[in-house]
């Protein structure tokens, strides 16, 4: 089985896993230790949260400025267009910021979202 890791630089490791906490994503840490923290988003897609100063020294470079530009755009899908909106409500609830309304097209209905460190995500429902 694949398995896909989700690599993001944040500020602050609590307040990060609380945000996805409250989309359902679950850890098995009761709190982030050291500088990064994994949470589970399905059995085969894991986010690993890192403090900047880690995902830095890691990657090699510095951190994509979530202020003035985009590194990449996460979308997980869901298993229907009210689920869709409900989890970017619940992300709205935790402190993302909404963008927009949903959009379909065609089968596809989608609707994103910016988390607490300004990383953009979108969640799809393909009809069908």
């Amino acid at each position: 089985m694949t398995m896909t890791f989700i690599n993001l630089p944040v500020r602050d490791l609590t307040t990060a896993a609380e945000f996805y906490q409250a989309l359902g994503f679950t850890s098995d840490q009761a709190e982030p230790g050291g500088d990064s923290m994994v949470l589970t988003i399905s059995d085969s897609t894991r986010l690993v949260l890192h403090l900047r100063s880690g995902f830095e020294s890691y990657t090699g470079v510095a951190a994509t400025d979530t202020e003035t530009s985009r590194e990449v755009v996460v979308g997980l899908s869901a298993q229907s267009r009210e689920q869709v909106d409900e989890l970017v409500d619940k992300a709205t609830v935790a402190g993302g910021q909404p963008l927009g309304p949903g959009t379909a097209n065609g089968p596809m209905y989608m609707r994103g979202f910016r988390d607490l460190d300004g990383h953009q995500w979108s969640f799809l429902h393909l009809a069908g």
